[in-house]
């Protein structure tokens, strides 16, 4: 199923800016309505409070506030504005004790780098398609660590836009790829290749 995502509102944090531009040009390419953006946690957290966007991707190593803490805070703190936004966690860790962490402190889905265009889409269709229940328990509060499949969803990921802004968000979305395409190119890279910051020269 293709998605409307013009009026959704997505925050990136993450420290290394090259991966960051990635994150947003795929984002746009995706037809992501805003893409706002935060360089490490803390700042992450400002950003969230301000702005409330619809849903976070963040990176874990980041310093001083890693994407672990930031999503505690999200879930935790009396200040945050939405402590149900889902939030996607990048990492270069894949080991299970890595993958069990990052649930129990809240985290919606995980994303291992390196990554597909296809491996981000799948993340966030998966939350659109099957979005869990929360949960709050003595120690923690996230969404429910059992997957349960919801077909129904009528959240601002499905609304549609005028044919005005149609128009605009498709011109975003063709400047984004093409700007996608001059990163592949640096790199050497083709479409569907995974993507690793350390695969392009940005100088």
């Amino acid at each position: 199923m293709t998605y409307k995502f013009d009026k959704v509102r997505i925050l990136v944090v993450e420290d290394n800016v090259p991966m960051l531009e990635i994150c947003k040009s795929l984002l746009l390419t995706f037809g992501v309505g805003e893409v706002l953006s935060a360089k490490n946690g803390e700042d992450g957290y400002q950003v969230f409070r301000k702005e409330n966007p619809d849903m976070v991707i963040a990176d874990w190593m980041m310093h001083p506030t890693d994407g672990i803490s930031l999503t505690r805070r999200i879930r935790n703190d009396p200040s945050s504005p939405n402590p149900y936004a889902p939030i996607i966690l990048m990492t270069g860790f894949s080991e299970k004790k890595r993958v069990v962490q990052a649930r129990d402190a809240g985290v919606t889905e995980f994303l291992v780098k390196p990554f597909t265009a296809k491996d981000l889409y799948k993340r966030i269709a998966q939350i659109i398609e099957r979005p869990r229940q929360f949960v709050r328990s003595e120690d923690f509060f996230g969404p429910d660590r059992r997957r349960k499949a919801d077909t129904e969803f009528n959240g601002p990921l499905k609304r549609e836009s005028d044919a005005g802004l149609a128009a605009k968000q498709k011109q975003r979305m063709q400047s984004a790829s093409l700007h996608l395409d001059k990163l592949r190119d640096k790199a050497g890279l083709s479409k569907g290749d995974k993507i690793n910051v350390t695969d392009i020269d940005f100088s």
